[in-house]
């Protein structure tokens, strides 16, 4: 069951001021295959000692992902800098909306710190939206990279960013930071943009991928999708061949949760055996590498999906 009260414990605020007057939305009881456990082993602890003691966020935590004791437990914990607020207010989404505080310059270093503390082989890094910074945050994403890359030379890194909308040619100095892996999330379908993600331009998150493409061939590309919102399954293959065209290497796909009653409403549950089918279209599209069932997240099982990801590339070039 989702929430009841859009407020973080021991605050007054809520967490998504502008989502307030909304009505309360219908929220679906949730199949067998959607339920998890709580999370109490001590892999999670120790990821959760490390966290704090760093002063981190993480998205797990943030954005309420139902993985987050599995993945914690591997010592997975996907890093979100720049703060814990957010300037978008996405009606599917659960962190913090509101105004920023500044940047903490010394960030890139603790998060660096921290993967190594944890022996992360791969990290996933993530952000909230900046709009507020004249280039959208592009140079602390960098700098996070360039300062992993010292305090773990061996960890492979992969970056969930924002769009960079009206930001000029910011997201090149990501680009140019070299992640092994530039993951922009397109969300959802087209028609669905205007409720679901009013702030952001589907055009724009596709040519953002296919920025990363023209400027670094050699960098891996990854977007996802969430399904459940009421799209159609043509809506969805359209996007896949969207992506392609884009030359999207990676796609993620997963079952939209509903975090409060006042976020955009679970349209269905979308079955184990549709989320096998979508795979199957996906990969005939050709895609190096999908992930596609209800549990599905950007960043689940990244670590092993990137090692196959790599062995895809290896094999298609062979094949030439």
């Amino acid at each position: 069951m989702a929430t009841l009260i859009d407020t973080s414990p021991g605050e007054r605020r809520p967490r998504h001021p502008e989502k307030q007057s909304r009505p309360d939305t219908e929220v679906l009881r949730k199949p067998a295959w959607i339920r998890v456990r709580a999370p109490v082993s001590e892999g999670y602890q120790e990821t959760r000692r490390i966290v704090k003691e760093a002063r981190l966020h993480t998205v797990c935590e943030e954005a309420g992902c139902p993985n987050i004791g599995e993945c914690w437990t591997k010592k997975h914990a996907t890093m979100m800098i720049m703060g814990d607020t957010c300037t978008r207010a996405c009606a599917f989404c659960n962190v913090r909306t509101g105004m920023p505080l500044p940047l903490d310059t010394d960030e890139p270093r603790r998060v660096a710190e921290a993967v190594a503390a944890m022996q992360l082989q791969h990290v996933v890094i993530t952000s909230v939206d900046r709009d507020d910074l004249a280039d959208g945050g592009a140079e602390h994403f960098a700098q996070t990279v360039r300062e992993i890359r010292r305090a773990a030379p061996d960890a492979t890194i992969e970056i969930l960013t924002p769009d960079f909308m009206r930001k000029g040619s910011a997201a090149d100095v990501v680009i140019d930071a070299r992640p092994d892996v530039f993951n922009h999330n397109i969300e959802t379908v087209p028609r669905l943009y205007l409720s679901i993600r009013p702030g952001s331009r589907y055009y724009h998150s596709l040519r953002l991928l296919e920025r990363v493409k023209e400027r670094d061939p050699e960098q891996f590309t990854k977007s996802g999708l969430m399904v459940g919102l009421g799209e159609s399954k043509q809506e969805v293959v359209q996007v896949m061949d969207d992506m392609r065209s884009a030359g999207i290497d990676f796609l993620t796909i997963g079952q939209y949760l509903q975090p409060t009653r006042k976020h955009a409403a679970v349209d269905r549950y979308v079955s184990p055996d549709e989320f096998a089918s979508l795979e199957t279209i996906a990969r005939s599209k050709g895609f190096l590498m999908v992930s596609s069932s209800p549990m599905t997240r950007s960043s689940y099982h990244a670590g092993e999906d990137f090692a196959r990801l790599r062995q895809a590339r290896s094999a298609k070039l062979a094949s030439r």
